[in-house]
């Protein structure tokens, strides 16, 4: 490939505009699964706190569960998402889209439950509850419209409204409609556009 030739956006579901760093929580998806949900989620450990590698350490599987008093409450989870979006908006990717992430648990959306088969994770960094920066609201826009140029995107759902009374994230911080207008021209579903 020439200097002139750029590098293709996705390969075998990694974006290249993302940091990799693999997870080995994860699982093939259904035959046929149809990939056209997204949901956005939010997490900082320990809670409220933001900048450090626990997150990446939690979805790697590397989390030290005696170096806070809150991880005792989590011990053993293993858990990832497909992306993490810090609050600068850097891009970590987990998970190939094309394989199933353990972000949504026992979820429901769209009459389909298992949301974990055919939707793409999305982890900000966050508080549920509390506010988002707009390098977040950027970083995520883009990469709605790139997940949207490879994949049959139609919905966009926080935790919140697909396992509802079970989690509680993003959190009425997060502004849907703050991310519209960023979105271009793309018409996917989601919490804004249902009021």
């Amino acid at each position: 490939m020439s200097q002139d030739t750029p590098l293709p956006l996705w390969s075998q579901g990694w974006y290249a505009k993302a940091r990799h760093l693999q997870s080995s929580n994860f699982g093939p998806r259904p035959a046929h699964a149809c990939i056209d949900l997204l949901v956005v989620h939010s997490i900082s450990l320990p809670p409220g706190v933001y900048g450090g590698p626990e997150v990446e350490q939690l979805f790697t599987n590397r989390l030290d569960w005696d170096a806070h008093p809150y991880f005792q409450s989590i011990r053993g989870t293993q858990v990832s998402a497909h992306f993490f979006v810090r609050r600068d908006g850097g891009l970590v990717q987990f998970v190939s889209c094309d394989d199933r992430a353990w972000h949504a648990g026992v979820s429901s959306y769209r009459g389909r439950e298992n949301c974990n088969d055919d939707s793409i994770g999305v982890e900000l960094e966050g508080l549920e509850g509390e506010t988002f920066t707009s390098a977040q609201y950027q970083s995520l826009s883009d990469l709605v419209q790139a997940i949207a140029q490879q994949y049959p995107l139609a919905h966009m759902a926080g935790h919140e409204h697909i396992a509802p009374g079970r989690k509680l994230d993003p959190g009425p911080g997060f502004q849907w409609n703050a991310l519209l207008p960023l979105l271009a021209n793309l018409v996917i579903s989601n919490p804004a556009t249902q009021k």
